[in-house]
């Protein structure tokens, strides 16, 4: 692969070790053919969506405003490890995973062992700059390889993160209602029949492809946009350019066949909707939404209900609700989850005591206010 032109993240990668590790430009990796398929081949080891190829091509050009690298890890000509990051500009911006702090989904680096971990780790640790990774797995081998690599060279921290909830799907959660005791029952048939009174009632799971994908994303970010997100500033209809990064992932998703979005309607209206994610066999809840104005019929709750009882009937393995664990899907839905962390390096140098100190202080007023 060719390098455009040395940095210090380049530096870090080219010491770390005996595999050999390439820092490439993320849109130059991008482009080639050679990685793409050697990254796709590592996908089997991914736990996350967010870990994808697809998902790093289509935000690269819409969210990295200084520069975007990914570090790879080689054995002879087969891909071992690899991690996309990009940094804002100035000197003491951290590293990052792309398009955490614009989803606010969980990733992690890929890699298929211990070796390729490691390898990776020594760059990271090489860094000049810090670096921040919001939410990973618990499990994620690049934290005991980052607690090798930075000893001497600087300071880890790993910090619990929002856990994500997950159904593991069987056959008896092709109907969904049947998994619940019997008061929640006739809470579902109470607010299927509100519901009803309002009009004809339909619930439909569509797949979307290049000629009504615009015309289905606009119809559930108008949905999104009638409930409680607004107000509180997360919609997608809130902030174009968190709308741009949707609409550019959940097409080249629907491209390939595995974008869904869900519609309850009344009357022909949709009143609530979901656009997820078909991959490794799961379903993947991105984005839900309903119109408060029917908030009595509980519209979110039945639509859940119609996608659980869709995605096992289509016998698939677990159902992601991603986001984050609220209070409601824990009381409602399920209380099994996968667990996260944060974690963040500050090298021994003025880039990374800032950081620190900065942390230090949002720390403390935490535990103050908590207190």
């Amino acid at each position: 692969m060719v390098l455009h032109g040395v940095s210090d993240f380049d530096a870090a990668c080219a010491q770390a070790g005996a595999l050999r590790v390439e820092p490439l430009c993320l849109a130059d990796a991008l482009d080639s053919s050679a990685l793409a398929r050697a990254w796709e081949r590592l996908e089997a080891r991914a736990d996350w969506p967010t870990q994808t190829r697809l998902f790093a091509a289509t935000l690269n050009d819409l969210i990295a405003a200084g520069p975007s690298r990914i570090m790879t890890v080689w054995a002879g000509a087969d891909l071992v490890a690899l991690l996309p990051l990009c940094r804002d500009g100035g000197a003491l911006a951290r590293w990052r995973m792309i398009g955490a702090r614009e989803t606010y989904e969980p990733g992690d680096m890929l890699c298929n062992g211990t070796a390729a971990a490691d390898a990776l780790a020594g760059a990271i640790a090489r860094l000049p700059h810090p670096l921040l990774l919001d939410r990973i797995s618990a499990g994620s081998p690049l934290i005991p390889a980052l607690a090798r690599a930075v000893r001497r060279r600087g300071r880890l921290v790993v910090r619990p993160a929002m856990a994500c909830p997950h159904i593991a799907l069987d056959e008896g959660w092709r109907d969904p209602e049947s998994r619940f005791n019997a008061g929640r029952r006739s809470d579902f048939r109470r607010a299927r029949r509100k519901a009803e009174g309002c009009g004809p009632l339909r619930c439909e799971t569509l797949a979307p492809d290049a000629d009504n994908f615009d015309a289905l994303f606009d119809e559930a970010v108008a949905v999104e946009a009638l409930g409680w997100k607004s107000e509180a500033g997360t919609a997608i209809a809130t902030d174009p350019r968190q709308a741009a990064i949707f609409r550019a992932f959940f097409r080249a998703v629907a491209q390939r066949g595995d974008l869904r979005i869900s519609f309850l309607r009344i009357d022909g209206r949709a009143i609530a909707m979901q656009m997820a994610v078909l991959w490794n066999g799961r379903y993947w809840l991105f984005k839900i939404g309903h119109d408060a104005t029917f908030n009595a019929c509980s519209p979110g709750v039945l639509l859940m209900l119609h996608a659980i009882g869709w995605a096992a009937q289509a016998r698939l393995h677990s159902f992601e609700f991603l986001g984050v664990a609220e209070p409601w899907i824990r009381k409602l839905w399920t209380q099994t989850e996968h667990d996260c962390v944060q974690l963040r390096t500050y090298p021994y140098n003025l880039r990374g005591a800032a950081a620190f100190a900065a942390d230090a202080i949002v720390w403390s007023r935490q535990r103050l206010l908590r207190r």
